[in-house]
């Protein structure tokens, strides 16, 4: 009977062991995966901001955009296309001073496309930007808010504009990009506030 009971503690502390070992290996797992996902995260933050620079220069320059085409893999999947790892944020600064470059080489060119841009424009012009407006309540706020707090906000007060959570985020990005705007992490929500707020 002791042999039995010998056995049976050894086998509890080999088990016991393995669940240990086994725990830390997962913690530390979740620890690698969680920073991937941030990494990715502000990845891919930075890559809606840059997106939206970009259709805004589209816009300011009159272009229609093509359709985007993904490419087909050998088995017919839709295989995304590959990406450059070297420098692509001057890339597409070089794409945007083409552009503009392209624009300012032919101003004599007038096209009926430019009529209803310039009177938006003209419409526009006696309204904040959507960066002065999410800067200008951050500044009246004392508490940290998060992008859907600032989206729902602006929504409310500037109902014609159709604000999305999606682009106040972007906006949020890039004024702390610009070190006008501060973004603190509590878990996995992300907050903001003006640059002179107490935390």
């Amino acid at each position: 009977m002791s042999d039995t009971t010998i056995a049976g503690t050894e086998l509890t502390s080999q088990y016991a062991s393995q669940v240990t070992s086994d725990l830390e290996r997962n913690t530390k797992e979740q620890e690698r995966v969680s920073a991937e996902i941030t990494a990715l995260q502000e990845q891919l933050t930075a890559l809606q901001h840059d997106h939206c620079v970009l259709v805004n220069v589209q816009q300011v320059l009159g272009i229609t955009p093509a359709p985007l085409q993904p490419a087909a893999g050998p088995d017919g999947a839709v295989v995304p296309a590959p990406r450059k790892k070297a420098s692509a944020g001057a890339g597409k600064r070089t794409l945007v001073k083409q552009a503009v470059g392209t624009q300012s080489a032919a101003p004599s060119e007038k096209s009926a496309d430019k009529k209803p841009m310039q009177k938006e424009a003209a419409a526009r012009a006696g309204r904040p930007t959507l960066v002065e407006l999410v800067r200008g309540h951050l500044a009246e706020q004392s508490d940290p808010r998060s992008a859907a707090d600032v989206a729902t906000a602006l929504g409310k007060a500037h109902s014609e504009r159709g604000i999305k959570t999606t682009v106040v985020r972007t906006t949020l990005e890039g004024l702390v990009a610009k070190n006008q705007a501060k973004r603190t992490k509590q878990g996995a929500s992300v907050f903001y506030t003006a640059p002179g707020t107490a935390e």
